[in-house]
């Protein structure tokens, strides 16, 4: 393979691993705050649950910070096009989440973290407020970005470099107000099934505490509620998709030809060279009434999106067309298991109705956010190629003049690393669970008591260059 693709898969990876933990500590920031509140009104199993989900926080924040410092150091080394032509848009945004978001991270966490006892309930409660809306800010900054780079607007072109002229443009640029909302309902869906999943291990093992209960119907509200939410705004990103973006919709719904009548193909092998899909099974007129709105609706085909000496102008088809799947298969699986619970959960004596069938269902589902989130950034991230910014840069001009051979040893060594520091996380989510049904106390503590994986996240956060949500 060459410096490009290599250079493409190194970047994938990292900000596939990255995106893990920002998704977590996005809503978490949020949960955490309710628990707070509601502690304050005389509820010591919010508390309780509090002091267990701050620690999972303060994890998630921690790698999120190290994994965002090196794929910023990439701009740099293997995308140098990127700044070179779209820096004046980009770096901008980009300081303005620093001073935003880092700043009140940077202040308040340490208070999050370690104030519970040391402040007034009244300050604690400030910082933690203020934590999640430097999450919550830090997102927002970074979805402009990547709306940008979609579906780019208030800018002009000068010698091949971008000058803005409409910040409010750039900001609020077409597709960024439902990218904002899709993301951040992926945030809440992933931490609703990581609050379900931790708290149903908590259950088998034989935790009835009053703290985990209300950690579980949380968890299980939250996915009941947002999941419907979620796939309404995924209907509304993807027919603007469909106006931006048409060559992504059609490597979606794997459509070669501009026609009315489109199926909702439930599986196909897109086969790019004979310009077909193979073993189709589909749903008749599916495709043209979800996105037209009307069975005869007419969706475009990828063979409109072919130049004339033969080159596609459209992403590649499988990944596209699979991620895609992936996203949708997980969303609806998440439907169902969190109406079935929350149906349980709900009525007279829910947590009696709780059956262990139900709880490893919910503990299977623990990631599941994680599988969505990611399938859902490979389908617009990928659904985007051959542009890094649509219309305004490709990916292949944007790449820097490192040797393959480098790019493949930093790439063989990201995934090592981030194998084993994923694979560390998991086993530490389900230690601490493990430790709290076992009557241990989890609580913020002097810096000296807590575990490597908090410290390093208070360590981490004083010196990173920009939080990593």
């Amino acid at each position: 393979m060459d410096a490009l693709i290599l250079s493409r898969i190194q970047f994938g990876a990292n900000i596939s691993f990255h995106i893990l933990f920002p998704t977590i500590t996005i809503a978490l920031g949020w949960v955490l705050v309710a628990f707070k509140l509601l502690s304050a009104r005389g509820g010591e199993k919010w508390l309780d649950a509090y002091r267990f989900w701050v620690k999972v926080f303060a994890l998630s924040f921690a790698l999120g910070v190290v994994s965002g410092i090196t794929m910023s150091f990439q701009f740099g080394t293997n995308w140098p096009g990127f700044m070179e032509t779209v820096g004046n848009v980009a770096g901008p945004l980009l300081a303005y989440e620093i001073l935003t978001a880092f700043f009140l991270e940077a202040v308040f966490l340490g208070i999050m973290l370690f104030g519970i006892r040391r402040v007034p309930g009244w300050l604690h409660t400030l910082a933690t407020v203020l934590v999640a809306v430097g999450t919550t800010a830090s997102a927002f900054w970074i979805l402009v970005l990547n709306s940008w780079m979609h579906t780019p607007a208030g800018f002009e072109l000068r010698d091949g470099v971008v000058h803005a002229t409409d910040w409010l443009a750039i900001i609020f640029n077409p597709s960024m107000p439902y990218r904002l909302a899709h993301m951040l309902l992926a945030s809440g869906l992933t931490v609703a099934f990581l609050l379900a999943g931790l708290s149903a291990f908590r259950w088998l093992r034989g935790d009835r505490s009053a703290g985990l209960r209300v950690a579980l119907k949380t968890g299980v509200t939250m996915a009941a509620v947002l999941i419907p939410v979620q796939i309404f705004a995924g209907d509304l990103h993807g027919l603007n998709t469909l106006q931006h973006q048409p060559q992504k919709v059609a490597a979606m719904e794997g459509n070669w030809e501009t026609r009315g009548n489109v199926p909702l193909l439930l599986f196909a092998l897109p086969d790019e060279q004979a310009r077909e899909n193979r073993f189709e099974v589909g749903i008749p007129n599916g495709a043209s009434l979800i996105l037209r709105h009307d069975p005869a609706g007419e969706i475009p085909g990828l063979n409109d999106f072919v130049a004339a000496d033969g080159t596609a102008l459209h992403p590649p088809v499988a990944p596209v067309f699979w991620s895609f799947r992936i996203m949708v298969g997980t969303g609806v699986l998440m439907l169902a298991v969190s109406w079935i619970a929350a149906a349980r959960l709900w009525r007279r004596g829910g947590f009696e109705r709780l059956r262990p069938w139900l709880a490893y269902g919910l503990l299977a589902m623990t990631f599941s956010g994680w599988l969505a989130t990611l399938a859902g950034w490979y389908t617009t991230e990928i659904g985007r190629q051959p542009w890094l910014v649509q219309g305004v840069l490709t990916t292949e001009a944007a790449v820097g003049p490192v040797a393959a051979p480098m790019v493949l040893s930093t790439l063989v060594a990201y995934l090592a690393l981030y194998a084993l520091l994923t694979a560390a996380y998991v086993g530490v989510l389900f230690h601490l669970a493990a430790k709290a049904t076992a009557g241990h106390r989890l609580e913020p503590a002097a810096p000296a008591a807590l575990d490597p994986g908090v410290r390093l996240a208070t360590g981490a956060s004083a010196h990173a260059p920009q939080p990593a949500e």
